[in-house]
This record gives C-alpha cells, structure tokens and sequence, in this order.
C-alpha cells in the first residue's frame, strides 16, 4: 500500500530536477503522474533549462513504477497553455488529486543591475506561474471538495539573499499566495502547503552562477559548491541535498498523514534557519 494510492498528480516543472524527483516519488507510492514542462530555452536564464528528451526520461522512471505518465509541454506563463494542461489530465486519467506547483528558475544579479528581462521572467514564472497553476486547478478541486495543492518556496522565501533580490520577491510571495489560497479553498476540503527548500542538488544550482556564489569568485567548481554546502547547513555531514528530500515532504503534504495540515511552511533545509549566518565549524 502506497501512501498515494489511486491518486492523480500534476506536477510542474516536471522534467528534471525537483520536478523528476515529485514525479518519482509520487509514483512509488501510487499515483498517476501528469507531468508539465517547457521543453525551449528561457532566455534570461544562463543554464540549459528542460527539454523534451528530460520530460521522456521522467515519464519512463514512473512508468518503471507501474504508474502511468501523460508528458505535456506547457509554458506556466501561459494560462490557456496551463488549463489545456489540466483538461488533458483530467480526460486521460479522470480527475486531478494533487497539484504540485514546482516550475522555476534562478538567475543572479544585484538588484539595480538585473534586466527588465530578468525580472519578469522570474516573477512571471516563480511566482505567476504558481497562481496560474492553482487557478487552473482550482475549479476542479472544487466541484470535487477535496485536494492538496504543494507550492514549492524556497528558504529565500523566509529570508533576504545577496544578488538575487527578484528570487526573494518571487518565493517570499509564494508563500503569502499559498496562505491565502489555503484559506480561501479550505471551506471546500482543499489544502494548500509550501515546501521550503534549502539548498538541493539539482540542474539549477548545479551550474556556474551556484559554483561561483559558493566559491565566493568567478571560475569556481562544483566541488567549491559542494564545500560551501557545508557551511550553509547545520546538521551534521550535509551539504547539497538530493531533491528527494524535498519529494518527501511534498509527500507527506499530499497524503492523509497530514489531512488536518493546511496553510504552512515546511523548510527542508538541514537547519539551515536555526543558524545565526551560516555554519562556520562544519562537521563533515
């Protein structure tokens, strides 16, 4: 018995990464997936965002799980894209149990220097886009009086950060839209979660921007990154966690081990918060 048993979930940003991560975890433990992704380039962003390819690799992991997968390239930017989404899953599998709102990117600069570009590509997509998916959701969660939506924030979204400003913005108000949602759609049995997430190994911080932020210079590695994880978490022998960990929580959101849970935040960060700074005497 799994702890999603016959449940539907959607996920965004679903290729790779956080997304791959839901997707698989979710299926493991019994449900149907409906992954959502963007499949092009997002030109503020310096990295390779999702592919295609990535979208088929998450879809054969579920599948290796018995579970079904429907791939749909999507844009969150788009809210015609997005309920289109939601109505292919809800025809393919009959019914959507749980959002997962996972779509977003990470780009640095100091506040004054970052592009008109950049800036809204991350609340367009960080932020916006999260709206967009619960709205396209919503009607449905609603005729059925029940569901769990899970917002992915960030440990930016409970304090500042130097050089990405737009990000704080984005994931400080992820967590406000997700308190509001949650009251708003708690008379109708829906809740509404935001999981937190320190720092995670994944296609997003695993490039040079996080090297480099990490290193504390230009031309850093990815073993500097993996040091200075070190120093961002207080739990013992942690640095860059795997993004299971957040699947996990997400998880425990989405199943009935937290049906009386609604409107919080979950940091998963390795105690991360509890620092005052970060962790200068690591214990690797």
């Amino acid at each position: 018995m799994g702890l999603l048993d016959g449940k539907v979930v959607l996920i965004t940003g679903g290729a790779r990464g956080q997304g791959r991560a839901h997707a698989v975890v979710s299926a493991r433990e019994g449900a149907d997936i409906a992954i959502i992704d963007i499949e092009k380039q997002v030109d503020s962003v310096s990295y390779p965002t999702a592919r295609k390819e990535d979208l088929a690799e998450t879809a054969r992991q579920v599948e290796a799980h018995g579970r079904r997968a429907l791939s749909i390239s999507a844009d969150v930017r788009s809210q015609t894209q997005l309920d289109d989404a939601v109505a292919r899953t809800i025809n393919e599998f009959g019914k959507i149990d749980v959002l997962i709102a996972n779509a977003g990117i990470w780009t640095v600069g100091d506040f004054w220097s970052l592009s008109e570009d950049t800036w809204d590509d991350m609340i367009d997509i960080n932020l916006t886009g999260v709206w967009k998916s619960a709205k396209a959701v919503a009607p449905h969660m609603i005729e059925r009086q029940t569901g769990s939506i899970v917002i992915t924030s960030s440990v930016n979204g409970l304090e500042p950060a130097r050089n990405f400003a737009h990000y704080v913005a984005a994931k400080t108000g992820v967590v406000g839209l997700m308190q509001s949602i949650a009251l708003e759609l708690a008379p109708h049995g829906i809740r509404c979660n935001a999981v937190n997430p320190g720092v995670i190994k994944t296609p997003m911080t695993n490039q040079t921007n996080g090297w480099n932020m990490f290193a504390g210079h230009d031309h850093g590695t990815e073993e500097d990154l993996m040091a200075g994880g070190y120093h961002f978490n207080a739990l013992k022998g942690t640095s860059f966690l795997p993004p299971e960990v957040i699947a996990n929580t997400a998880l425990y959101l989405n199943s009935d081990l937290a049906a009386a849970v609604t409107g919080v935040t979950i940091p998963v960060d390795a105690g991360h918060m509890i620092l005052p700074g970060f962790n200068h005497d690591p214990v690797k």
